[in-house]
């Protein structure tokens, strides 16, 4: 692929994705700053990657799959103190431990769901981003590499999480 094509190409991505990647830069990161230094990451690895897409998969499938494995790399380097990252079993046991005034401060329910997604490890917040994206499990299998049954099993056990999450946050959130 010469670079003119290379270049159609991102240009096509960027145009039917940008909303999409802006979305994921969020997610993956809370810092304004940061995130801005991440999108324009996530850009240039996608109009980098455009040279290698072979068109065996959608290009929306190839945007997820560079823009989420620049996420999870980002969070991987900027969060390598292990107690940041933390497993979905011991998620259930840190709302206790969050002090309810932070959650009360936070009025829009989208930001508390990020917080929590913020917590997850790399790969379960790529799975839960795409399942919120309205993405399909096959979908997602296809961009994580995991099998479409792990996949399901994943979105079921961190939607319930994050939902008894969520709830209780709400609730904690009430309190004064």
């Amino acid at each position: 692929m010469d670079r003119r094509q290379q270049d159609a190409l991102y240009e096509e991505a960027n145009g039917s994705c940008r909303q999409l990647l802006w979305r994921l830069a969020r997610a993956y990161e809370a810092d304004p700053d940061r995130r801005s230094d991440l999108l324009q990451e996530i850009h240039v690895e996608l109009w980098r990657s455009m040279a290698l897409f072979d068109h065996r998969c959608a290009l929306r499938t190839w945007v997820y799959r560079v823009a989420h494995n620049v996420g999870a790399s980002h969070v991987i380097r900027s969060r390598r103190a292990a107690e940041r990252l933390v497993a979905l079993e011991t998620l259930d046991a840190q709302i206790a431990s969050v002090d309810g005034s932070a959650l009360a401060a936070s009025s829009l329910s989208a930001t508390r769901l990020l917080d929590l997604i913020h917590q997850l490890k790399p790969l379960d917040r790529q799975i839960i981003l795409l399942y919120l994206e309205g993405e399909p499990a096959g979908q997602i299998a296809d961009i994580t590499g995991l099998s479409v049954s792990n996949v399901s099993t994943k979105i079921h056990r961190i939607k319930r999480v994050l939902n008894r999450q969520f709830a209780e946050g709400a609730s904690h959130g009430t309190q004064r």
